[in-house]
């Protein structure tokens, strides 16, 4: 399953969850980390005017907050690695791709 969101992508094979972001200047690699090894998921639906996001907890990292402004209101910072921005046309695909996240947490 694959969610095409803002400037990135997140796959996820069932086991493993990949969030690859693709933003202008040097490539970071892409962040990777088992469904099982997260504590926790965010998910905020997109609205036609604002981009939501998808965010996965894992242990030992600090959630990024959502940051506020007109350009990135309401979301966290594009640097964090275990999130990634959504447009509106994604909302159903991310949705389900959190639960099939959360049901392979157990």
């Amino acid at each position: 399953m694959e969610v095409r969101g803002v400037q990135g992508t997140i796959h996820f094979d069932g086991e493993w969850i990949t969030i690859t972001k693709t933003p202008v200047g040097p490539k970071p690699a892409p962040f990777r980390v088992r469904a099982v090894d997260v504590t926790g998921t965010r998910f905020k639906r997109a609205t036609r005017l604002m981009h939501g996001y998808v965010q996965f907890l894992v242990p030992g990292a600090a959630a990024a907050g959502e940051k506020s402004g007109l350009m990135q209101g309401g979301r966290p910072p594009a640097s964090d690695p275990h999130s990634l921005s959504v447009p509106h046309k994604s909302n159903d695909l991310a949705e389900k791709l959190v639960a099939a996240v959360e049901q392979a947490r157990g």
